[in-house]
C-alpha cells in the first residue's frame, strides 16, 4: 500500500519551519491519541502516521533526504530510518517528549511516564452501581409537589471495616500484577515495530491494591446488604416517564470506593375526574336540564379546590369553559397550565308520570325545536376558541 505524503499527515506545507512541523504534530498527536479514542483502529493508525512523519520531517538529515528520494530513501536505510522504529507509546514519549513541555497543557497527563519507561494513568476509583425505583404519584401531589420517605434494599459500606474491606489497618498490599498503576500494558506488533496500549488490571480491578487481610463480615469487599430510607424531594409538575438522580444514594461501591446514584422514575396514578395533557387538565362536568335552558352558577372541582363558573341560559352540551392558571404547574417554573371543561348536558334516562307529562307539553314548542347554528355543530372550532 503506498505511504502517504509526510507532509500531508501533518497537515503542513513544504516550505513548513521546524517550529510549525513540531505545533502540527503536536496537534495530531493529542486528537488521534489512544487514551482519547479507546478502541478506534482508524486513530490509532494516524498516531503512529504522525509520529513516523515528525520522525522524518524532524529531524533536518532525514528531512533532506526525503525531500530527494521521498520514502523510498528509507525504505532499507536501517536504524537511522522509520522502519525499524518502534512506535510504541513508551518510545514515541522518550523519542519526542521534550517537544510536549511547556505551554501544552494535558499532554503530561496522556504521557505520564511510569516505571518502565512507558505510561500510566491514574489508579481507577471504583464506583457503586445505580440504583433506580418507580416511584407512583397522585395528580395531587404533582400539582404541589411531594416528599417521600422511601426505604432501599441496597449495598450499604461494612460496618466493620467501614467499607475499607480490610481487617486491620495495613491490610492492603500493592497489587503485583500491574504493581500499583491500576493498569497493565499488552504490547502489539504492527509494521511500524511495537505498539503497547494500557488496559484495567483485572487483579485489582484498576484500584492499584489488593486485599491481604479481609475483613470477616464483608469477606474483604467492604460492602454488605443492607437498608437505607431516603428523602426524596420531588418538585412540582413532574410527568410520567421524568427520571430524577439523586447522587450518592444508589449502592456502595466495595473498597470504600464511590456511591452510585439513586435514579427516580416518576409514574403518574390515573385520576378519577381529570385527565392530563402536558399542563393542562381537562374535565367532563354535567348539568341537568333546567340549568342548561334557564342558567345557573355551579361549583366545579379543580385540582387544589373548587372553583363557581356561569352557566349561560341556553348552554349547549359540548360548550366549552377554560378557567386559565388552573391545571399543572411547570416543572421549571415557568407558569401554570389551564383547566379545559367540557360542559355536558345531562339527559334522564327514566321519569315519573308526572315529569314525562310536563315534558310532553313542550313537545311540540316551537322553542324546544333545535334549531343549532354553525359554531354550535363544530365540536373543533369550539376546541379552538378554548384556546384562544
Amino acid at each position: 500500500m503506498d505511504k502517504k505524503d509526510f507532509y500531508e499527515v501533518l497537515g503542513v506545507a513544504k516550505t513548513a519551519t521546524t517550529d510549525e512541523i513540531k505545533k502540527a504534530y503536536r496537534k495530531k498527536a493529542m486528537e488521534f491519541h489512544p487514551d482519547k479514542n479507546p478502541g478506534n483502529k482508524e486513530a490509532e493508525e494516524k498516531f503512529k502516521e504522525a509520529a513516523e512523519a515528525y520522525d522524518i520531517l524532524g529531524n533536518q538529515e532525514k528531512r533532506a533526504k526525503y525531500d530527494r528520494f521521498g520514502h523510498e530513501g528509507f525504505m532499507n536505510s536501517g536504524a537511522s530510518g522509520y522502519s525499524h522504529v518502534d512506535f510504541d507509546l513508551g518510545t514515541i514519549f522518550e523519542k519526542f517528549g521534550d517537544i510536549f513541555s511547556g505551554g501544552f497543557s494535558g499532554f503530561d497527563t496522556i504521557f505520564n511516564r511510569g516505571g518502565g519507561g512507558g505510561y500510566q494513568q491514574q489508579r481507577r476509583v471504583r464506583k457503586g452501581s445505580n440504583l433506580r425505583i418507580t416511584v407512583k404519584l397522585t395528580l395531587e401531589e404533582i400539582a404541589t409537589g411531594v416528599e417521600k420517605n422511601i426505604k432501599l434494599k441496597k449495598q450499604v459500606a461494612c460496618n466493620t471495616c467501614h467499607g475499607t474491606g480490610t481487617k486491620s489497618n495495613d491490610g492492603k498490599a500493592t497489587c503485583q500484577t500491574c504493581h500499583g498503576s491500576g493498569q497493565v500494558l499488552q504490547t502489539e506488533r504492527t509494521v511500524f515495530g511495537l505498539f503497547q496500549q494500557a488496559s484495567t488490571c483485572s487483579t485489582c480491578q484498576g484500584t492499584g491494591e489488593v486485599i491481604k487481610d479481609p475483613c470477616p463480615a464483608c469477606k474483604g469487599q467492604g460492602v454488605v446488604a443492607g437498608e437505607e430510607i431516603v428523602t426524596v424531594t420531588i418538585p412540582a409538575g413532574v410527568a410520567s416517564g421524568m427520571q430524577l438522580s439523586i447522587r450518592d444514594k444508589g449502592n456502595a461501591a466495595p473498597h470504600g470506593g464511590i456511591n452510585g446514584d439513586l435514579l427516580v422514575v416518576i409514574e403518574e396514578i390515573p385520576h378519577a375526574l381529570f385527565e392530563r395533557e402536558g399542563l393542562n387538565l381537562y374535565l367532563n362536568y354535567f348539568i341537568s336540564f333546567p340549568q342548561a335552558v334557564s342558567g345557573a352558577s355551579v361549583e366545579i372541582p379543580t385540582i387544589d379546590g373548587k372553583a363557581k363558573i356561569k352557566i349561560q341560559p341556553g348552554t349547549q352540551s359540548g360548550h366549552i369553559v377554560r378557567l386559565r392558571g388552573k391545571g399543572l404547574p411547570d416543572v421549571q417554573r415557568m407558569g401554570h397550565g389551564d383547566l379545559i371543561v367540557n360542559i355536558n348536558v345531562w339527559t334522564p334516562k327514566t321519569l315519573s308520570k308526572e315529569e314525562k307529562a310536563i315534558i310532553e307539553k313542550f313537545m311540540d314548542a316551537p322553542n324546544f325545536a333545535p334549531k343549532p347554528d354553525k359554531s354550535e355543530t363544530s365540536f373543533f372550532s369550539k376546541i379552538r376558541n378554548a384556546f384562544k
